[in-house]
């Protein structure tokens, strides 16, 4: 929570949740293919590289 406090000082509200959402998510499902809780797929992983790059692009269009 720190984070997204953190986050809410420099990027507009809806803006810094959505990064935190995805970074959650992202994590919490890369965790459980690692771990082998879930199973990982090809479609599975090309999701999560394009949600990581939604997130990286709301952060750049802030910025610009």
């Amino acid at each position: 929570m720190a984070g997204l406090s953190s986050a809410v000082g420099t990027l507009p509200t809806g803006t810094a949740y959505a990064i935190w959402v995805g970074i959650g998510a992202d994590g919490t499902v890369g965790y459980s293919m690692a771990s082998g809780a879930e199973e990982a797929s090809l479609a599975k992983v090309l999701l999560l590289i394009c949600l990581i790059g939604c997130v990286i692009g709301l952060k750049l269009v802030h910025e610009g």
